[in-house]
């Protein structure tokens, strides 16, 4: 129930709320649809592509390829890396795209009003607010992102992470557009490029006065679907009885396996956004591929590289996201996924006779396993 109209400026806005989708480009009614393979178990639709990875492990001579594409990042960003380190490499003029962060840690069996207390003092230097984000420093695919509105929020947090574990709290672009931009750079070329650009639409429900939360979501044509996604986060609201108007967005992180919608973007590819991301990727020293996901208020300003600040890089372990476009077919979204493998193995042979060593495959293992172990208990995702 988006009741969805057009505005002038060809947007997609919200009947009584103008922000919905606000400063992006218009989405139109086929975003309701879900593709079949969108959801479907990692493992499964992963096969082909790990087995095309087998293949240009003996095509390059090295099955860790991948952790030499990017020698500035840990494990070239490939999995078990940290945020705050990835993020810390944007450096000079390239820094006033990032959006400013802090790290914490969680010590053990240390008391919560004191890691509060720290940790606002640490914001307050940093000139960071409420509302701000709350995201794990070691973590994928939107695992335990919050929106921290109080310092009741943030003691909830703290509280509920696991021992002996990092986090990052960064400052909230309050803005409704988001973008992933998938960047390539050869070591042996002077420009890269941008070879996927996704655009994030954030679902949300209107309130009609009678119906109750859950009501609304199953309602929806794509929620409805996707309401395992939902429930648990508003848990606290789903029997409530919306207002008339009032409009709720049902997923915050950008991540799609969180119900956040994925536009192929491709087509919007400018040559000024091009050379924004050459910049920051430059600042970055030994940086030739990843993923930037940026946030903004307007797609125009954003095309022409300004206006937008980044809130992660993820190296050699991002994914050109626009492949979860329920309109794109499973031949390009496998055309597009071992194409980027093949710039990253292909990159990586290049950093390799350039005298960089990739990751050993025992290292690799015990990161992931480390990750994997954090992620199982870090608090609920928004």
């Amino acid at each position: 129930m988006h009741n969805n109209v057009k505005n002038t400026r060809g947007q997609t806005t919200l009947t009584g709320n103008s922000r919905l989708h606000a400063g992006m480009p218009a989405l139109d009614d086929s975003a309701a649809k879900v593709s079949w393979f969108e959801f479907a178990p990692t493992h499964l639709f992963y096969a082909p592509v790990a087995l095309f990875c087998g293949w240009l492990s003996l095509r390059y001579f090295g099955l860790t390829l991948p952790t030499n594409v990017n020698p500035a990042l840990p494990y070239s960003g490939l999995v078990g890396e940290s945020k705050f380190q990835v993020l810390n490499e944007v450096k000079g003029e390239a820094r006033a795209y990032v959006s400013p962060y802090i790290r914490c840690s969680k010590a053990v069996s240390a008391d919560t009003n004191t890691l509060v207390t720290s940790a606002e003092k640490a914001l307050s230097e940093a000139g960071i607010v409420y509302p701000f984000v709350a995201k794990p420093d070691i973590g994928m695919r939107g695992a335990g992102v919050q929106v921290i509105k109080r310092n009741k929020d943030l003691q909830a947090y703290i509280k509920s992470y696991p021992e002996s574990a990092d986090f990052l709290l960064q400052a909230l672009v309050d803005e409704e557009g988001e973008a992933g931009v998938f960047y390539v750079r050869h070591p042996d070329e002077d420009k890269g490029k941008i070879i996927s650009l996704t655009l994030k639409y954030f679902p949300r429900v209107t309130g009609d006065g009678t119906q109750t939360l859950k009501e609304l979501i199953d309602a929806d044509p794509r929620a409805g679907k996707l309401g395992h996604l939902y429930y648990d986060r508003h848990r606290q609201r789903l029997q409530e009885t919306i207002p008339s108007g009032e409009s709720i967005r049902l997923a915050f992180a950008g991540n799609h396996c969180r119900g956040t919608i994925f536009r192929d973007g491709n087509d919007q590819i400018t040559e000024e956004m091009t050379l924004a991301f050459d910049q920051i990727a430059n600042s970055m020293g030994e940086f030739y591929a990843g993923r930037f996901d940026v946030r903004f208020g307007d797609f125009t300003a954003f095309q022409n590289g300004e206006g937008f600040k980044i809130i992660e890089v993820n190296g050699a372990g991002g994914e050109a996201t626009h492949i979860w476009d329920s309109r794109t077919t499973l031949r390009h979204a496998y055309k597009t996924l071992m194409g980027q493998f093949n710039h990253l193995y292909a990159i990586g042979a290049k950093n390799r006779k350039r005298g960089f060593a990739p990751t050993p495959l025992g290292t690799l293992i015990k990161v992931w396993w480390r990750e994997k172990k954090l992620t199982k208990n870090y608090p609920i995702t928004h």
